[in-house]
């Protein structure tokens, strides 16, 4: 349960979504900004226990692919992931310039919800039982959500644009660090599938 809930929450990556959406944090105030980041939580939420419930029947009865191919596709893409933060840390950054009402939306997809976080939705699915997965999906969401505002409050009650300057960059590093245990989960996912398909293919 807990190496899920790493898992997920690794791939959320609060710190780089606080850095993806400083042009938000420049134009928002603080209630505006972190009642977007909610919207934002609830349509990531709603997404992800759509294929935490229906991603099997989504996979082997309308699509009928095989789920060890997903993971490996999955995890390939959550290794490109990792190769990009780590290369281009803060250069990763996208403006959103949309109007407040779309930015929730915009900011559920594609920066909280990816194929990354719908292949380890899945995983979860069929590593646990539903109201076991169902807990990891809220707790992880609810600390994804609370880290966002921890961060936001942090660098709002630092004085001074050296101190603010300081602590984004220190965010940059953490966001380059998290890039390596991205890299490793999607690697191990490519191994555990193409091990599970191997193994399926002995029997």
């Amino acid at each position: 349960m807990l190496s899920s809930i790493l898992e997920l929450l690794v791939m959320l990556n609060p710190f780089a979504l606080f850095l993806y959406l400083e042009p938000i944090r420049k134009d928002l105030d603080h209630k505006k900004f972190i009642g977007v980041i909610f919207k934002a939580t609830l349509i990531s939420f709603t997404v992800c226990c759509l294929f935490f419930f229906f991603g099997e029947f989504i996979f082997d009865s309308v699509f009928q692919i095989e789920f060890e191919s997903f993971r490996i596709f999955g995890g390939i893409i959550i290794f490109s992931y990792a190769y990009f933060f780590i290369v281009n840390g803060q250069k990763a950054l996208i403006m959103i310039k949309e109007n407040l009402d779309d930015l929730a939306s915009e900011i559920a997809l594609p920066f909280m919800v990816g194929a990354g976080t719908i292949s380890l939705s899945i995983l979860v699915s069929y590593n646990h039982t539903t109201w076991i997965g169902l807990g990891i999906m809220v707790i992880v969401f609810l600390i994804n959500f609370v880290t966002i505002y921890l961060l936001k409050k942090m660098r709002d009650n630092l004085e001074g644009k050296k101190w603010r300057t300081a602590y984004d960059k220190n965010m940059e590093v953490l966001l380059r660090l998290n890039g390596f245990f991205i890299g490793a989960i999607g690697i191990n996912m490519v191994l555990t599938g193409i091990k599970n398909m191997f193994d399926i293919g002995i029997i």
